[in-house]
């Protein structure tokens, strides 16, 4: 922060004084957008190579998306579940049409949606299956990350986001990712569902053996377990296909979806399913106030509608392709892989990766470390292949330097 202005200088000091430490950003105060490109307070331009997690695939501000959320503001914001109102229909309606489930169950955010699928796996356990109750069993693989609530920390291997959060919640066995004998091994009687990234985004961007997603299918549909995705990263175009898990051909029974959902105008977030599964809610055994809103639901058809108009999808798989390329004839010593599939790059180093983002941050490059070692490079989709050759450049050059 020493080459800071006062300007950000004072906004990161209120922020520290005043805000709780949770996260340790990068030290850039973004004060607008548009595109794949970002601007700080004192004017300067910014390739967001991070999409904000994944929740801005469409670009940031994106107008027809923007059209819509005006439209619908102007209107009616928020009616709650006590009442129906005339966008959830039609979002329902969309996420059907796109993706072929039943049904859908519209929450805010990911972590809900998660919390949504697990009651919905345990009560499908308990009412359809017939496990006896109270011990039914999730499995879900090592080094995940599907959200921050004490239920869900309770299946997180990572030390930090479990410690001093205790007691945890039961119900849970933890397998090896990618590896299909430890799910053969893990799976009894009891067992309600396999609940997985098709691709691990916190862990690195690690994309499992060939073959490993459509064995679990094949496995949960002879011990009759629900096979759960959480696609709320991986989803909607950022792996090079509407889902990740399309990239082994199967077809879970349920998958939860966020992020990229709002465009990055609103919160939501959805569980997908057949209705066999989302069935066994009744009115009363779960709810938000606010999931499902008119402003949400009008904010994500118009998402949805810019990611089919505009080809994201195919346009991630093409520019990934390209993107993870040229980032292998990057030659470094200190580069120990780059993997990944469409836009969504793990850029593995021998050494802790935060100097290489503080230095791209220089270089007018935002990205951001995970699990030490790593740089995930996940731009928004509309990002061109002249706007990936400037970045690359930059990378190289900061590689070099720090080498």
């Amino acid at each position: 922060m020493a080459n800071a202005t006062k300007r950000t200088r004072d906004f990161i000091a209120l922020e520290e004084q005043y805000g709780a430490h949770n996260y340790h950003p990068l030290d850039v105060v973004v004060h607008r957008a548009k595109g794949s490109w970002v601007y700080d307070v004192e004017g300067k331009k910014y390739l967001d190579c991070l999409a904000a997690y994944s929740a801005v695939n469409q670009g940031h501000c994106h107008p027809a998306i923007l059209k819509a959320f005006q439209a619908q503001a102007k209107k009616v914001t928020l009616t709650s579940r006590a009442f129906r109102n005339d966008q959830l229909p039609l979002l329902s309606k969309k996420l059907h049409d796109l993706t072929g489930f039943d049904l859908s169950l519209p929450m805010n955010s990911g972590a809900e949606a998660v919390e949504t699928a697990i009651k919905a796996a345990r009560k499908w356990g308990y009412t359809v299956k017939g496990i006896p109750e109270n011990q039914a069993e999730i499995i879900c693989a090592a080094d995940n990350f599907h959200g921050r609530t004490t239920t869900i920390i309770s299946f997180s291997t990572e030390a930090q986001y479990r410690a001093g959060f205790g007691p945890f919640t039961p119900g849970f066995r933890i397998v090896r990712y990618g590896d299909i004998s430890a799910l053969t091994s893990a799976i009894n009687r009891n067992t309600a569902a396999f609940l997985v990234e098709p691709i691990q985004g916190e862990a690195g961007i690690i994309v499992p053996p060939a073959g490993y997603l459509r064995e679990a299918a094949r496995l949960c549909r002879e011990n009759n377990v629900l096979l759960i995705a959480d696609e709320i990263q991986s989803g909607l175009g950022r792996s090079g296909k509407l889902f990740a898990y399309q990239h082994e051909g199967i077809s879970p029974d349920m998958v939860i979806i966020g992020k990229a959902l709002g465009g990055g105008y609103y919160p939501i977030s959805a569980v997908l399913s057949r209705k066999e599964v989302l069935g066994v809610f009744q009115p009363g055994d779960h709810g938000s106030t606010f999931g499902g809103n008119p402003l949400a639901a009008a904010t994500a058809l118009a998402a949805l509608d810019v990611l089919q108009k505009e080809k994201l999808v195919d346009r991630s798989a093409r520019l990934g392709e390209y993107f993870i390329k040229k980032l292998r004839a990057i030659r470094s010593p200190h580069v120990k892989e780059v993997r990944g599939k469409g836009l969504w790059i793990g850029f593995v180093l021998d050494m802790k990766a935060r100097p290489y983002c503080e230095a791209l941050m220089k270089e007018g490059i935002l990205c951001k470390e995970t699990h030490e070692n790593v740089i995930r490079f996940a731009p928004p989709l509309v990002i061109t292949k002249q706007e990936i050759d400037w970045a690359v450049r930059r990378i190289e050059r900061v590689v070099s330097s720090l080498d």
